[in-house]
Parts: C-alpha cells; structure tokens; sequence
C-alpha cells in the first residue's frame, strides 16, 4: 500500500485553505498530526519524492522481518524500541527501499535525499525545506528510536541500514518547532508549534494527562493507548511501550498501546468489498435490525492480526453462517468484531480493570456500537462533544507551544462530554466464540 507524497501535500493545501476560507478569525500558529510509520523520502532541495510512500498498513516486510527475527535480533531490537519486529513499522520499509530501488537509496546515502515520516514531510514542505525535524511520538515508531536514550539508536540504524544523517531531528513535541513559509504556505508566515502523531494526539485531546487514563480512537484501525507517566513500562502480552509527548523541558510522558488494524475498515470493506451497505453511518441502522448476530462470528483479519496476537499471516474469517445468515447479520457481526478487538486489548492492558474508556474517531459516532463496547468491557465508554480528537490534541499541543493556552489544566476545561454509554449485560458466550474463531484465523 502506498501513497503519493505530493497528493498529501496537496490535499494538506487544500484542507487549510477551505479551513481558512470559513473561519472567522486569522490564525495564529500550526499544529500537524499525521499517519505514523509511513515511509517518505524526499530530495532536500526540490523537495519532490524520488518514489511513493510506504504506508504502515503495507506487508511486503514480513520476509525481512522472518529474516531479522530467525537470526536472532528482535529480543534486542525489542529491548531498545519497546516494539517489536513487524512490517508496522517504518525501519524495514526502508530496508526494503535499499534493497529494492537502489537510484533512491544512492540518493540517501549522498545525503541528496532525506528520510522521515509524514510529519517531517510536511513540515518540511510548510518552511520550504528549512526545517528536517521529527518528534518523540512519530519517531518512536520508527524501530530506530532509543526508548531510554531518547534518540536515534546508531545499533539500530545499522541493523535496518538506515543512515543517522538522513533521518530528522527529533523535537518536543511542542514549542518553536519552525515557521512556515509564505511561498510554500498559503502566503502565511505562522509558527509551527505543536506536531504529534495521529493516536499521541488523540491521546492529547481527550486530556488523558494522568497515569492510567485510556483512550480507542476508532478509525480504518483502532488504537488503544493507556498513560504510564514518566515510566517505561514493558510489556510482555503483545503491546507497544511508545513515547505520548515530550515537553520543551525534555519531561517525556509514555504510553502503552494496542494497535489494531483493521475496524472501520472492516466496515468500508462491506460498503465496498461486498455491497451490503451504502455508507458506513448506514451500518448502524441495519445491525439493529436484529437483536444479535445470530451466531456468525467474523475475524477481520484482512491485513493479518495486531495487538494483541500480532500474526501478520493471519487470514479474514467468518463463522457460524447458516441458511437463515442475513446481511444484517454479517453487519451486525462486524461492529461485535471491533468491540471484541478493543476489549481483547484493553484486557491485556488493564487486567480487565479500566473505569472508563474515553473514545473517539470516525466510528465512535456509532451508538450500537458504543453500547456493544461498553457492554464487553463492563466498564463506561465516554464520547466527546468533539469527536476528531486527533486534531484537537494537534491544537492544543500548538495553542500550548504559541501561548494560546497556559497550562494542561486550561485544557481539561475546554474537553466537554456528549455521551456516557453505561454497561449492559454481558455475551460472553459470543466473546468466547470470537477467541475459538481468532485461533482459527491464525491457522496457516
């Protein structure tokens, strides 16, 4: 799977400028947030791509994975990252790069050609190639980045060989991070003041500021991520240890997380793969056509498995299908499917004990489904006024780096809740069909 560089940009250009274009007031500084672990590569004076960027979704890693895994490295690459080996990441992208487009890689080698991940990109192309900068939260997922060091690890960088000076400086993730360039950007000379990625941001904007709080952004995958302070804590049941965000002062906050791959795309995939639905909001309405899914089971597995079971051969099934098997049934199997997802990760993650679930993304704004989650987590699911929380976190983290907002305690005011979905009657018998039908997924 991969993207066009230069359609990001352009459709970053475009967004900001129908943003513009309604709003009321001038603005007064920019914060990015992005799709992590994608790949980009661009020349350091034209600033165009040399080839698409590898998106994290994609799987043509797993050889070098098997590969760096059976010679022994990821117990190690595990220890320093706090993640381990899988095509997720964004080091054996560019592994893949060297071996595969050796015109680009003698480019990064020159030093012509800069290596990053979509917020470098972006931030680079805003200040016209001035500014080659990261930070903790997207650099964190690279497989490159020391977790205790808090930098690029060079034993990494030669594992997947990826050479340190093309990869960007790593930045708190707020502050004066750099200034966009009039020419490049819209005509606007602002200060870029915030960046994270995609679920830290997430993370950020629904305030989850103390030890313990946890958040499932529900989008084409959905993510769980718990806060643990100022302390590396290591997993050992299938998560990811990551950076949340680190301050001016260097005071990094982590956060352990379950990254699931495929939930809302689940949902596109019976919109477009089999025609069962029209639009994805529609998928609501049909699964409460029936009071269950009547026994079919389905494992979205259709980009192989993530947390917690991390099985990238793991294949898509559906159970139970009998003569009496409706659509609705297949719809309603589907939002049962990402419900048990997040609870098989916040169990891990939690022991089973989480008091509240702030949630959040494109999906949250499905009720059924927000009541199916807090009924198999036994535990509230809270949704905010704002659901888009990525880009609110983006906003708050610059409004903090501009002076916009003072503290994280004017933040938590500005959070307001729309909906609590108390817990219902529990299905184990349904969840417990869903870990069988998971094994058998996993079988190749």
């Amino acid at each position: 799977m991969e993207h066009n560089p230069e359609d990001i940009w352009q459709a970053t250009l475009s967004a900001c400028g129908t943003a513009l274009s309604g709003a009321s007031v001038s603005p007064s500084c920019v914060g990015i947030t992005n799709q992590r672990e994608t790949a980009v590569l661009w020349d350091r004076r034209t600033l165009a791509a040399p080839c698409r960027a590898i998106v994290w979704q994609d799987r043509r890693t797993a050889g070098i994975c098997d590969r760096l895994r059976e010679a022994g490295h990821e117990p190690r690459v595990s220890e320093l990252t706090g993640l381990r080996l899988d095509p997720y990441f964004t080091a054996t992208k560019l592994t893949w790069l060297a071996e595969h487009d050796e015109s680009t890689w003698a480019g990064v080698r020159s030093g012509n050609i800069a290596v990053g991940t979509v917020d470098s990109y972006l931030i680079a192309r805003l200040t016209a190639g001035a500014r080659h900068v990261t930070d903790p939260s997207n650099a964190s997922r690279t497989l490159l980045y020391g977790l205790a060091s808090g930098g690029w690890e060079p034993e990494l960088c030669e594992l997947f060989g990826v050479p340190v000076e093309a990869l960007p400086e790593i930045v708190p993730n707020y502050g004066p991070l750099g200034l966009t360039e009039p020419s490049a950007f819209l005509g606007l000379e602002l200060p870029i003041s915030g960046v994270a990625g995609d679920q830290q941001a997430a993370l950020f904007g629904q305030t989850c500021f103390d030890v313990g709080d946890v958040k499932c952004t529900y989008g084409t995958g959905s993510f769980v991520l718990a806060n643990l302070g100022g302390e590396i804590v290591r997993s050992d049941t299938g998560l990811l240890t990551t950076v949340a965000w680190q301050t001016p002062s260097g005071e990094r906050t982590f956060a352990l997380e379950g990254s699931i791959f495929v939930t809302g795309a689940a949902v596109q995939w019976l919109r477009d793969g089999l025609g069962l639905i029209g639009t994805a909001p529609e998928s609501e309405a049909v699964a409460r056509t029936v009071p269950d899914s009547g026994g079919v089971v389905f494992v979205p597995a259709l980009t192989g498995l993530g947390a917690p079971h991390w099985d990238p051969g793991a294949r898509g099934l559906i159970t139970g299908i009998t003569r009496g098997t409706t659509r609705a049934h297949l719809v309603r199997a589907t939002l049962e499917a990402i419900a048990f997802e997040v609870r098989d990760v916040v169990e891990v993650m939690t022991g089973g004990a989480v008091p509240v679930l702030k949630a959040d993304g494109g999906a949250s704004s499905n009720d059924l489904l927000m009541q199916l989650q807090a009924d198999q987590l036994g535990a509230a699911v809270e949704r905010p006024a704002i659901q888009e929380t990525t880009a609110l976190g983006a906003a708050f983290l610059a409004g903090l780096g501009a002076g916009v907002w003072a503290s994280r305690a004017e933040l938590r005011h500005t959070w307001q809740l729309e909906r609590r979905f108390e817990p219902g009657p529990r299905d184990d018998a349904a969840y417990e069909r869903w870990r069988a039908a998971v094994e058998l997924a996993s079988r190749r």
